[in-house]
């Protein structure tokens, strides 16, 4: 008579427990916990305490808590379900291995990594024996376990699970599965926490693409990956980045779960975390609060999570000067620490650090030393001893020795954590795109100023001025080597596809250009920054696949280490030549005292070379002065004026004249200049008797790094090209743009305006050069092999197709956006002033874009009628930067403003010369100022009768100079080239009749 009302109660019990579970699945876990609790009371009312159902519905129960952040009732649940599978199903059973697994995973939760880890162990070992070896739940014990081992510091057991996790999910549910996703997010975790940030980001990339095709673009578990790519993008420095991918992962988590659920916290903490590193103090301090109040509601206030976030709060406050309130925060966090992680948790030594700086901010020394060396010994046993926080926590020590007057031990300490950084530089860079480049290098400048201000300090020690030397050659210039090995292998030594792709990034480039010049036309200001940002997101993606391609052939050709790097630029170095590298740099206090505001100073340092190896560093003082000299020097040469020579004597005074007393018989100058000085010719600089030209061959480097010998695999190209006197009023065919859309065309509108505002502007902006005729003429006769373009046939087009010249010779008008009168007779843009003309929204914001070269067609009829794109006779660095110039021994510009562009502080001049350079050119020979026709026709005849001679590129420089001075005795005539590069011989070009130097005639 019982049998009815029990089996009834059992199938309500049934239904409950699998809503409840449908519930869970679907992450409606409030609404789960009722139906759980309803199931387990009817089964233990019908089935008593101790049977298998009944523990079916507390470890439902039990993990539903879990997941809701209630650990403190999840606990009991979880270990009554394992007792009773234990007792009625014996300790090898199946669900007995899922009781193992949901417990461990609250331990690993309550970050109690040590607790979990045999209870998964013993939980794999029973699924491994009753479920084979691929089974979806084997998977999921592998990942979790493999999560632990993580933590617990053991990489290669953490990376080895995982890999068999991912490989059976695939296997399982196909390559795009959601727990494939989530596979390839731990994996990544796994590279990300040894600092392998190149390995992780394609995971998490791929992680993330899953997520959004199976969830939609606002579901949690993609909010998860965005956080996960954004720390990755945070080592690299890229902050931009960073805040977008968590604004929109804080917006979903907040829109889908409760606002205090523990997810949101971390979103929050790692948003603070990004406005302090871009020193938004203020911004910080309250997301760090309310994470704080969030981990303490739903982990507790002995979580790890809480101490984590309250370390944060603590150099966020400090930083504004609250030393007492950080160090109170900073104890608490570190005590929680100490109890809830491992003795050699990663996190633990974050703790460490984060305490010790305190300390080592207020000069209580003795307090931060064990410390660091605490957290610094945690790093090296998990991390390894070649890990990018380990540089951190050796910097920190080096300071902190530096502060007790100590060098002898500091300097050790420094050349360590600068070579570790080195390194994971060079393991990163792989891949890099151009934007992300520049990121890492900032975040890295950091490091790099504290060696100057270093050397700046103890400019009599030769260890550290050896050490501020490698900074310089190793980091100065460094964008511009990395990127430019990209392209070389790309176009040297990877297969058709690679190629293919690099086309289709120079496309992108191009259509990039087109708009960023055109204007938004007729889109709204919104939507042309959005088509602006896609061509500038697919490029950067491009790039950086191209890097990560390119891998395994740049590795072949890698610098050498460190410390071997000035040894082989020593040997490289000409028995009478100097290098000289200029370094411009934030000089910040090398021990910081507390209560003052330890600003920083701009200023110019001189780190010098010599072929015998020896080294001397020149403290040349603030740059206010000297940046103010150098600018003077340039505008009185550009202007003619008459008082050039105070300018030139007064920047001689300031750069040169403090070098003058070690040079000895020193007669060729390798220059590296940085900052202002990369915008001034040395040649002109005058000691009050003679011009430096007179006394010195000038050769102008990147860095150093460019004296060393190019790779073998580069193969010399014969062939001299020469393009110049474009027909501006010819018609062209409109420029081809690989997937453009249809409205591109019509965005022209504010370039139209800008160019046909009238027909007098127009002819003013592209006026006849004849002198350019007759220059390439004069080429073609001392080298009767020059294929000429001239006229209509100096196209864009033509251009960007040439296959590898050994000489590259362009004469036309040059353009450098920026607000100057223009001179007559000049091969410059007139007037160009883009913000009066198109208003300055329009200003294109990649500094590549700001400069380039004017070609035929410019001022046509169809260009004026709108039939045509007049940016289809412009041709930017941007564009240039994908030329294939490898086997290109020299590019000649012979055009104004073509050395100018925008300075990047350590990584040279963002123009057509870095675009060059980038290409691939040996040697450039580009302008500071705007050049004069018709002398510029003759500077460029005597220069090439003079390379034709067998002289130097650099010294055949020098000696058209010297003969253009004779005639012209303003630098404005003889001084507006510089050669960047090579200084060898031209070869394999000379023709077979002899040839003299261009004598005092200038012929």
């Amino acid at each position: 008579m019982e049998k009815v009302p029990t089996d009834a109660r059992l199938l309500e019990a049934r239904k409950a427990f699998d809503e409840s579970t449908r519930l869970r699945a679907a992450e409606q876990y409030t609404e789960a916990v009722p139906l759980a609790e309803r199931a387990l009371q009817l089964r233990e009312a019908v089935l008593g305490g101790a049977h298998p159902e009944v523990a079916s519905c507390l470890n439902l129960l039990g993990d539903v808590h879990r997941l809701r952040g209630d650990h403190a009732r999840a606990g009991p649940l979880l270990q009554r379900a394992l007792t009773i599978r234990e007792t009625a199903l014996g300790k090898e059973h199946p669900d007995v291995a899922t009781s193992l697994h949901n417990l461990a995973l609250l331990h690993q939760e309550q970050g109690r990594s040590e607790q979990a880890e045999p209870l998964y162990e013993r939980a794999l070992a029973i699924r491994q024996a009753t479920l084979g070896k691929n089974h979806s739940d084997l998977a999921h014990t592998l990942n979790n376990l493999a999560n632990v081992y993580l933590e617990l510091g053991k990489y290669a057991h953490s990376e080895s699970l995982h890999k068999r996790a991912l490989a059976i999910r695939e296997e399982a549910f196909g390559q795009n599965a959601p727990r494939v996703a989530y596979s390839l997010h731990n994996l990544a975790n796994v590279y990300k926490r040894q600092g392998y940030y190149a390995l992780a980001e394609p995971l998490i990339q791929r992680s993330l693409t899953i997520l959004e095709k199976a969830f939609g673009e606002t579901h949690p578990h993609v909010a998860r990956s965005l956080i996960n790519l954004a720390s990755v993008y945070e080592y690299q420095g890229d902050y931009a980045r960073v805040e977008s991918l968590l604004q929109r992962a804080l917006a979903i988590q907040e829109a889908i779960l409760d606002k205090n659920h523990p997810d949101v916290g971390i979103s929050l903490n790692n948003l603070a975390s990004t406005y302090q590193a871009l020193g938004h103090y203020a911004r910080a301090e309250p997301l760090y609060q309310r994470s704080i109040a969030i981990a303490e509601a739903t982990l507790g206030t002995e979580h790890p999570e809480v101490a984590l976030s309250l370390s944060n709060l603590a150099i966020n406050v400090q930083a504004q000067g609250r030393y007492e309130q950080a160090e109170s925060l900073n104890e608490r966090a570190l005590a929680i620490g100490e109890v809830a992680l491992t003795k050699e948790h990663a996190n633990l030594a974050i703790l460490l650090t984060n305490l010790a700086s305190t300390y080592q901010a207020q000069g209580r020394y003795a307090l931060a030393k064990p410390l660091h060396e605490r957290a610094l010994s945690i790093r090296e046993a998990v991390l390894g001893r070649n890990h990018p926080h380990i540089a951190l926590s050796l910097n920190y020590l080096a300071q902190l020795r530096l502060a007790q007057q100590r060098l002898e031990e500091a300097l050790p300490l420094f050349e360590r954590a600068f070579t570790i950084s080195e390194e994971h530089l060079r393991q990163e860079v792989f891949s890099f795109s151009e934007t992300r480049l520049a990121s890492a290098l900032r975040l890295l400048r950091i490091e790099e100023e504290r060696i100057y201000t270093l050397v700046r300090a103890h400019h009599d020690n030769a260890r550290v001025r050896g050490l501020a030397v490698s900074a310089a050659l190793l980091r100065k210039g460094r964008s511009v080597e990395e990127i430019s090995d990209t392209s070389r292998v790309i176009y040297r030594g990877l297969r058709q596809a690679d190629r293919e792709t690099f086309e289709r990034l120079r496309a992108l480039r191009t259509q990039f250009a087109t708009l960023s010049l055109a204007g938004p036309g007729q889109l709204s200001p919104a939507d042309y920054q959005q088509r602006l940002k896609e061509l500038a997101d697919q490029g950067d993606t491009l790039e950086a696949d191209l890097a990560r391609r390119s891998a395994t052939l740049r590795i072949l050709h890698a610098r050498p280490p460190p410390g071997e790097l000035i040894d082989h630029v020593t040997k490289a170095l000409p028995g009478d030549g100097v290098l000289v590298e200029f370094v411009a740099y934030n000089d910040s206090p090398l021990v910081p005292q507390p209560g003052s505001e330890n600003s920083s100073e701009l200023r110019y340092l001189a780190l010098l070379l010599f072929p015998d190896g020896r080294t001397h560093a020149l403290d040349l003082g603030p740059a206010a002065p000297i940046d103010h000299a150098a600018l003077r020097l340039h505008d009185a040469l550009a202007r003619r004026s008459v008082a050039y020579q105070t300018a030139a004597q007064k920047l001689h005074a300031l750069v040169f004249r403090p070098l003058a007393p070690l040079l000895g018989k020193v007669r060729r100058l390798f220059l590296s200049p940085d900052g202002q000085l990369a915008l001034v010719p040395f040649a002109a600089l005058h000691d009050g008797r003679h011009f430096l030209v007179d006394s010195f061959d000038i050769t102008y480097l990147t860095s150093g790094k460019d004296l060393l010998p190019r790779p073998e695999d580069i193969s010399l190209a014969r062939s001299v090209v020469v393009l110049a006197d474009p027909d501006f009023s010819a018609p062209v065919a409109p420029f081809p743009l690989a997937h453009s859309s249809p409205p591109l065309a019509e965005r022209s509108a504010s370039l139209e305006h800008f160019f046909s505002t009238s027909r007098a502007l127009s002819e003013q902006l592209w006026p006849p050069l004849p002198g350019t005729r007759k220059e390439a003429e004069a080429i073609q006769h001392l080298l009767p092999h020059a294929q000429l373009f001239l006229g209509s046939a100096a196209t864009k087009d033509t251009l960007l197709k040439l296959a590898t010249p050994g000489v590259l010779h362009i004469a036309t008008h040059g353009f450098f956006f920026e607000d100057a009168p223009t001179p007559r007779d000049t091969r410059a843009v007139a007037h160009l002033d883009v913000s009066s003309l198109t208003g300055p929204r329009h200003r294109p914001p990649d500094p590549l874009l700001r400069s380039g070269l004017v070609l035929t067609g410019a001022r046509a009829p169809e260009a004026q009628s709108g039939s045509r794109r007049p940016e289809d006779s412009l041709v930017t660095a941007l564009e240039l930067a994908g030329l294939n110039l490898w086997g290109t021994q020299l590019v000649v510009l012979s055009a104004c403003d073509t050395g100018r562009g925008d300075i990047k502080l350590g990584q040279g001049v963002y123009g057509l010369r870095r675009a060059l350079v980038v290409a691939g050119a040996e040697t450039l020979v580009t302008s500071l100022w705007k050049v004069n026709d018709d002398t510029t026709r003759e500077f460029m005849e005597g220069y090439y009768r003079n390379l034709l001679a067998g002289q130097g590129r650099t010294a055949a420089l020098r000696e058209t100079m010297r003969a253009m001075r004779r005639k012209q005795l303003h630098p404005y005539f003889w001084a507006p080239f510089i050669a960047i590069g090579q200084d060898a011989p031209l070869r394999e070009l000379t023709p077979a009749s002899a040839l003299t130097p261009a004598s005092g005639s200038g012929r």
